[in-house]
């Protein structure tokens, strides 16, 4: 393939460049305000060493190389790196300053295979565009904008870090020196929905990935499944009453017989079937006391064996003893040296320790014999196989009573709901016609209250009326009282003045109808009272409103007083029939003229 010749590796062969003079180069770079640099395969750089593909004193890079055009893969920030000229079909690429710093990018976004460029030539073109960044590797798609930017798509995410190295270098097309011919690279990443549509297709891919591993070394970790039980049939009936007969498959067949039991597969065309079945069942608890009787004769064995060699050792370690109580004894121990006394004593402590402890094992299990000895009661075999199979037929019996005592209660169970229902039913209907009523009896109530309650709104209101009347006569009566008195002072003073009409005017006084004081006040009263109602009042309303000044006044007294003033006060009848009234009126004006 095309890209194939291109890629470049550490281990390359440096290749020269097609150039007369290297001066001249180091010129062109000084008028283009860069600092001279020096190219793979060139003696510019005295410290370069081609055998090794480095310079002295700087880490192993991959530059560009002349003629080849492939960018090395991005390089660490903190490791220096030399950047060569790039000669292109069209165009020639010169390194920037190695001094200023490296140009600024934008935080990479995930995925991104899009690049942004800026700083190209107003005389450039996508030919040209392809021909410096198709180097980098396979290029999908650019858009060029008449702005000197455009956008390059990359095949795959390291591409992008290769179009980044070329970010500041400055490029010129052809020979020319023209400005629209020249300018500065400027590449950064981009971001594009595109690429993050696939980084984010490809993420997802990476969790499903995972999640699958996971849920398969969850299901290698996990135990198996029982098998599934399969349904009741006459066939799988047959094969199941084999296996109980089986010793070996006895234990799958039971656990069978349960389910289907548990399922409530049996009725009565299949009882005899499950009879017969819970029968081989019962046929095995023979077989299984029978080899508990065996194991449990086999651990008697070994525990006598058990007993038996503990003591064989007790014996052994009691002979150590005595030899070590023996050596410790003054005829032997003088002969020994401090270090054998030592070992020999030390021997001793441990071998007592660990007798004393076997010791204690070995009584410690006579007593648990002795104990069981005494607890249990020795009993024939024969009648303890008698005893036993009385206990297993009187359990399957008692497991025949309880399953038809199941039945029963379910059968009045299903009759119990079946009545319930009917009584909810009844009792639904029931509640719904009493709720009615309720419901009419409370809207009768609530209407009762409405209308009570419009006829004790109207009658505060008339009371209210009323009590406004009354306060507004209150007052005309207090305005008239204090006219009275001023009248009564006035009078007194003239009565003063005049000694000689005294006489006469007690003359007067003692042939006038009012005589006294107080009925004068009662006869002012009375006529003011009156003359507030001109259609005239009653007897008893007169008397009430003068109780409220004196509660001593009687009606008898005021009606004679009125009675005796017949020119002030007059008497008259109003209504017809039933609704006939006396009222009062007050007649001063008119009898003031007659008198």
């Amino acid at each position: 393939s095309t890209d194939g010749g291109r890629n470049l590796s550490l281990d390359s062969i440096p290749m020269g460049l097609p150039m007369s003079d290297p001066s001249a180069w180091a010129t062109a770079m000084n008028n283009l305000g860069m600092a001279p640099m020096g190219m793979t395969g060139q003696p510019l750089l005295p410290d370069f060493d081609p055998a090794l593909g480095m310079m002295t004193g700087i880490p192993p890079i991959n530059p560009m190389m002349p003629g080849l055009g492939i960018v090395p893969p991005p390089i660490p920030p903190d490791m220096p790196a030399v950047k060569e000229i790039i000669h292109c079909k069209s165009c020639t690429l010169f390194p920037p300053n190695p001094h200023l710093p490296p140009p600024a990018t934008r935080e990479r976004p995930p995925g991104c295979k899009t690049v942004f460029v800026g700083g190209l030539p107003e005389n450039g073109t996508e030919q040209i565009i392809m021909e410096v960044f198709e180097q980098c590797g396979e290029v999908i798609a650019i858009r060029k904008s008449k702005k000197n930017f455009c956008h390059i798509r990359f095949a795959e995410e390291f591409m992008v870090d290769k179009a980044l190295y070329l970010s500041g270098y400055r490029i010129r097309l052809g020979s020319s020196t023209d400005k629209k011919d020249t300018g500065r690279l400027h590449v950064d990443f981009a971001q594009a929905r595109d690429d993050l549509y696939e980084w984010e297709c490809k993420q997802r891919m990476l969790a499903r990935e995972e999640r699958h591993r996971r849920r398969l070394a969850e299901e290698r970790f996990r135990p198996p499944s029982p098998p599934p039980v399969v349904h009741y049939s006459d066939h799988e009936c047959s094969v199941v009453a084999e296996k109980l007969k089986d010793d070996t498959k006895f234990s799958e067949a039971i656990q069978t017989l349960l389910t289907w039991i548990e399922r409530g597969e049996v009725n009565r065309r299949t009882a005899n079937n499950f009879y017969s079945m819970i029968q081989s069942a019962n046929s095995h608890i023979r077989r299984l006391v029978n080899e508990k009787a065996a194991h449990e004769k086999e651990m008697e064995e070994a525990k006598e064996k058990f007993k038996l060699a503990l003591s064989g050792i007790l014996v052994q370690f009691e002979q150590i003893v005595a030899v070590y109580h023996s050596a410790s004894k003054q005829k032997a121990w003088d002969h020994f040296t401090k270090a054998q006394r030592k070992n020999i004593s030390v021997w001793c402590k441990q071998a007592e320790e660990i007798r004393n402890i076997h010791n204690d094992e070995l009584m410690g299990i006579r007593r648990e014999e002795e104990m069981e000895m005494s607890d249990e009661e020795i009993e024939d075999p024969s009648e303890m196989k008698e005893m036993e199979e009385s206990a297993l037929l009187s359990q399957v019996e008692a497991l025949k009573e309880e399953n038809d005592s199941l039945r029963w209660q379910l059968d009045a169970y299903r009759n119990e709901v079946e009545l319930l229902k009917q009584e909810q039913g009844k009792a639904s209907r029931d509640e719904d016609t009493t709720k009615e009523q309720q419901m009419k009896l409370l809207q009768q109530a609530l209407q009762g209250m409405q209308k009570h309650l419009l006829k004790v709104q109207e009658e505060y209101k008339k009371r209210e009326a009323e009590l406004e009347k009354v306060k507004e006569d209150k007052l005309k009566i207090e305005t008239l009282l204090e006219n009275l008195k001023e009248q009564e002072s006035s009078m007194s003073r003239v009565c003063a003045c005049s000694q000689e009409k005294e006489c006469p005017v007690e003359k007067t006084l003692s042939n006038s109808p009012v005589k006294s004081e107080r009925e004068v006040l009662l006869v002012g009263i009375i006529s003011t009272f009156l003359h507030v109602h001109p259609f005239g009042a009653s007897i008893e309303y007169i008397c009430s409103y003068l109780q409220r000044l004196d509660s001593k006044i009687c009606t008898a007294e005021v009606e004679v007083l009125m009675t005796r003033l017949q020119n002030t006060f007059r008497q008259e009848l109003s209504g017809v029939g039933a609704s006939l009234e006396k009222r009062w009126k007050f007649c001063g004006f008119d009898g003031l003229k007659m008198t």
